[in-house]
């Protein structure tokens, strides 16, 4: 934050210290994996958020994007083109114009939906215990029978669209029920949690994750995912397999997990980012790599291989976050059970993703 540290008053810098604090508590396995999830605070008219690709559980105080708040509002007045990349490309360049003087970083996508959202704090992350109801068929009828105050919204593309739809929607919220919104719960992604204090950021979610344990307690669903340790050499065979699609000097890593169901489908846009839309389930032998890349374009970032699971990246953290994402997606279809079974984000949805340089960036700068 450079200069603009040197001139925060006390209240600014125990706001910061505050949304640090929240940070790191809610960057672990339970809530986000990677480089998933974001926070903010809100000061008078500045927005100070968590960068693009930042780990929440790395969060300082110090580390935080500052923006104009009232830059951001005249962002969804402002002429934008129609189409899909070409709109969330401007944005992304509008919001690069609304960063504060000193303050450093590429500011979260959901930047513009942290603005118009109630409440001085907002804490975004992608539990497997929420995401087993937000991905599954009858997910938004099990919202309204367990949460009833809360907000739900169906599937939007994540970015602009997805802000412009929220505020819409909470607008209405607000109109029907005389109160703002304080849990939002987004089909096919995860959760926004809203309030003035942190104490009471702490309450929602530990009411949220309490009443979905009962839930899938009552459906007799497990909510951990059992994995058995994989044979010692079981990446060998997948290494060897690969070099035939590296480059002179290119390198594959791998990491290894032993048997566990591997995802049938997209679940949502982290598990997309980290672990692509589908894993190779036909082995890890050379011919069903050649007929997956024939099928996708490129090489899987998870193989399942029989006696084990392989998560595929050109770095170690890449292969690790692959894999810890595909354990998070056999857990969440595990979970999506007690709702109906998985609902798979469609085609449309998933090239989105695949396509948004706004998930390259965020992806490449995770697994650096």
């Amino acid at each position: 934050m450079g200069e603009t540290a040197g001139r925060m008053g006390v209240s600014m810098r125990g706001l910061l210290d505050s949304v640090a604090a929240l940070s790191k508590e809610f960057g672990v396995e339970r809530y986000v994996l990677g480089g998933g999830g974001n926070t903010s605070v809100k000061d008078g008219d500045q927005l100070w958020v968590k960068p693009s690709g930042g780990l929440l559980k790395s969060m300082r105080a110090d580390g935080f994007v500052g923006l104009d708040q009232s830059r951001i509002a005249a962002l969804f007045d402002a002429p934008l083109p129609s189409e899909t990349q070409a709109r969330e490309a401007a944005v992304r360049d509008w919001m690069a114009g609304t960063v504060i003087a000193g303050s450093k970083g590429r500011p979260s996508v959901e930047a513009p939906l942290h603005s118009i959202l109630p409440g001085r704090y907002v804490v975004h992350t992608h539990p497997a215990l929420v995401n087993g109801m937000t991905c599954a068929r009858d997910g938004a009828a099990a919202c309204g029978r367990l949460f009833p105050d809360a907000l739900w919204i169906d599937y939007v593309d994540p970015g602009f669209t997805l802000s412009a739809y929220v505020r819409k929607e909470v607008a209405r919220f607000m109109e029907a029920r005389g109160r703002a919104p304080s849990v939002i719960l987004l089909q096919n992604h995860g959760i926004f949690v809203c309030a003035e204090e942190p104490e009471a950021i702490r309450e929602h979610y530990a009411d949220v994750m309490r009443i979905l344990e009962e839930a899938y307690a009552k459906a007799k669903v497990n909510v951990t995912l059992p994995v058995t340790r994989p044979a010692e050499d079981a990446g060998h065979q997948v290494r060897e397999a690969l070099q035939e699609f590296l480059a002179p000097g290119e390198r594959m890593e791998v990491a290894v997990s032993g048997p566990l169901p591997v995802f049938r489908g997209p679940l949502s846009p982290d598990h997309i980012v980290y672990s692509g839309a589908f894993a190779c389930r036909g082995g890890a032998e050379r011919g069903s790599l050649r007929a997956y890349r024939a099928a996708h374009g490129a090489l899987p970032r998870v193989i399942e291989g029989g006696a084990a699971v392989f998560g595929i990246g050109p770095t170690t953290t890449a292969a690790a976050l692959a894999l810890a994402f595909a354990r998070d997606a056999a857990l969440v279809e595990q979970l999506a059970v007690a709702f109906g079974g998985p609902r798979y984000m469609d085609d449309r949805a998933r090239t989105f993703i695949e396509g948004w340089e706004v998930e390259h960036y965020r992806r490449q700068v995770t697994t650096a």
